[in-house]
């Protein structure tokens, strides 16, 4: 079982920076791909970045590429996600998820509680 906990939302001015984090718990996060995803309320979740088990392979959702950035540090079992350039419509509650292997990361099998990001205008 992996537990995922995340921390570091809040709230921040629009052309502000925040940094998300991962942690988990249980099994080591070496033998997972990882993503961040967010939501609105009405919609969908979506995915908004990725990374692979090595952290080789990091892809992004074309409404944050190049204001995102998504890390993962194996030996701390630490997932982040810096977010800079923030605008309003980038609030959302996000989550942390993790999965075998990243080409399957819009099906995770592990989600953390999620955090509120709010950006004012």
């Amino acid at each position: 079982q992996v537990q995922l906990v995340e921390s570091g939302g809040g709230l921040v001015q629009a052309g502000g920076s925040l940094r998300l984090s991962c942690t988990t718990s249980g099994r080591s996060f070496s033998g997972y791909a990882a993503g961040w995803f967010r939501q609105v309320p009405g919609k969908e979740r979506e995915v908004v970045a990725a990374i692979s088990r090595s952290g080789g392979i990091t892809t992004y959702a074309d409404s944050v590429k190049g204001r995102f950035t998504v890390s993962k540090n194996n030996a701390d079992n630490t997932v982040s996600l810096q977010m800079s350039s923030l605008k309003p419509e980038d609030t959302a509650v996000y989550y942390c998820a993790a999965v075998r292997d990243i080409t399957n990361i819009k099906r995770p099998s592990y989600w953390g509680q999620g955090t509120q990001v709010t950006v004012s205008s």
